[in-house]
């Protein structure tokens, strides 16, 4: 089944969204969309396809399969929820960039809303659609790591744009903490420490603890205040069999078994791999294209809305650690 598909928000994102879908053999971008018409009518012109101005214009004149909503506002998330509501409410299944929403009661109607028209809500959640992660993710799943003890995740991308004091918090770690619950599971307590680095007025770089529902302990560790190295990013699971480490969640995953001194590489291979961090987009948005063309089940879909939406209440949890100085349970945040 070829799958219809329409990008809302026709930023830089949004315009990558928009040539991925171009280029599937299994999807077809019918339109794009934005606000700015300026925006919508110069990837309309490059795309050759229909631009629109809203999104209820955009679901009555063309009505796609699914849209990608990769919007982006305050925190990079403050206006993804109303195009996605407009979106469900209209008919279509609903991708949406990260975070889910800088918001949990917004990012909570969003979910319930999918829910409710039995809808598929995924999002852009990508480290975890690499074929890195998805080889450790089987290793965990056929007991290689055995019961798990800790997991170590780091992540740093020098930016230095000055908005929230949570801006940090709240726009990078989506990805980090939903590889940690991909790996570990939910989350259920948290304590972090964050700090401004010099010149900066935001929380620039942040240390969380957190202790997992299974018990494992977990620790992350993440900064705009860092340029852009190799890696940039660092994944770490330990069990009484063994433990796994990614570099960057694409360019390599060694499984160190307990008691052996032999180990198992994945070295991400130039020809027929991942080309850049740029092909983690075109796995995610592909699994989704693959899931909605395949008539999968809400529930089912990988990287989905509830998934999101768990990413961000251990986000919440985190700022109300920073703000009280305490340890703070997941599920007591509102």
């Amino acid at each position: 089944m070829t799958v219809r598909v329409a990008v809302i928000g026709l930023g830089t994102i949004g315009n990558l969204h928009a040539d991925i879908y171009k280029e599937m053999a299994n999807a077809q971008l019918v339109a794009v969309c934005d606000i700015d018409k300026a925006r919508a009518d110069a990837a309309s012109q490059r795309l050759g396809v229909p631009a629109c101005y809203s999104v209820a214009e955009l679901m009555k004149s063309l009505a796609p399969d699914m849209v990608s909503v990769a919007t982006g506002g305050h925190e990079y998330g403050s206006d993804h929820a109303q195009p996605t509501l407009e979106a469900l409410e209209a008919g279509a299944h609903v991708l949406c960039e990260k975070p889910i929403s800088n918001e949990i009661a917004k990012a909570e109607e969003m979910v319930a809303t999918a829910r409710r028209l039995n809808r598929c809500l995924g999002v852009d959640l990508n480290h975890r659609f690499t074929p890195a992660a998805r080889l450790a993710k089987r290793w965990v799943e056929e007991g290689r790591i055995g019961h798990q003890l800790f997991m170590n995740m780091s992540m740093w991308i020098k930016n230095p744009r000055e908005t929230s004091p949570w801006f940090q918090i709240k726009a990078l770690h989506p990805h980090t903490v939903d590889i940690m619950r991909y790996f570990c599971g939910d989350v259920e307590a948290v304590q972090c420490f964050a700090l401004k680095a010099p010149g900066r007025a935001i929380f620039s770089t942040a240390q969380f603890n957190m202790r997992f529902k299974s018990g494992a302990l977990g620790h992350l560790t993440g900064s705009y205040d860092i340029e852009r190295g190799h890696p940039m990013e660092r994944c770490e699971v330990a069990g009484l069999k063994g433990r796994f480490v990614i570099e960057d969640m694409f360019r390599e995953a060694t499984l160190y078994p307990a008691g052996n001194l032999e180990k198992t590489v994945y070295t991400n291979p130039l020809f027929g791999g991942m080309r850049s961090f740029e092909d983690t987009f075109r796995n995610r948005l592909g699994r989704f294209v693959e899931q909605i063309g395949a008539g999968a089940k809400p529930e089912e879909i990988d990287g989905s809305g509830a998934d999101g939406l768990a990413a961000q209440r251990v986000l919440a949890a985190a700022i109300v650690s920073i703000q009280e100085e305490r340890v703070v349970y997941v599920d007591q945040v509102k």
